[in-house]
């Protein structure tokens, strides 16, 4: 129900909100010294009404940090493969879902997120202890486990909407607490 009153808050949208909600985000999450001296990001292609990254992602990009992006896999896991800018991004449908922009070349495998020194997640919320609330699929429940199983110790930076920082969402035991949430208007940090 909590998912679906967020989802709901994003559908009344505009394409206007969301482009400039997408550019004060890119602003704000370059200015983060863990993205300043990153060698290698692990992100996401925005879509819909989701918190814009292509800026984002084109910013990075141009900087020369390695990109790596998320390909869906039959059991909602993730492999990974490098954004090279808009041009290697393909629309690929998952079953009834929305399409997805996901990257045309070489998979790299579900364990090229261990490298990357900053995961940038998808959220539709954040509480004030840094607990994640989802989509509910799990793709990203396993990244953090995998992370977690290898002692990876990336910077974890969720990318939302200012009214998505909230006092409290639902945490289970498997939960992993991210390090700061980025919106448009500036950076709350948890650690």
């Amino acid at each position: 129900m909590l998912r679906r009153g967020f989802l709901s808050v994003r559908s009344g949208l505009t394409d206007d909100d969301v482009r400039k909600s997408a550019a004060g985000l890119a602003v704000r999450a370059l200015e983060l010294p863990e993205l300043a001296h990153a060698r290698s990001v692990a992100a996401y292609v925005s879509v819909g009404s989701e918190p814009g990254t292509l800026a984002l992602l084109d910013a990075l990009h141009a900087r020369g940090v390695r990109v790596l992006l998320p390909v869906l896999l039959p059991d909602n896991d993730l492999d990974w493969g490098a954004y090279e800018g808009a041009g290697s991004l393909a629309p690929v449908r998952h079953g009834t879902r929305m399409a997805l922009l996901e990257p045309v070349g070489e998979r790299l495998g579900p364990d090229a997120v261990r490298g990357a020194d900053v995961v940038l997640l998808p959220g539709l919320a954040v509480d004030g202890r840094g607990m994640r609330l989802g989509r509910g699929g799990g793709s990203y429940d396993r990244v953090l486990a995998r992370l977690e199983r290898t002692d990876a110790d990336p910077a974890l930076v969720v990318l939302l909407y200012d009214a998505e920082v909230v006092e409290r969402v639902p945490a289970q035991a498997h939960d992993r607490p991210v390090h700061a949430v980025v919106t448009p208007s500036g950076v709350r940090r948890f650690r």
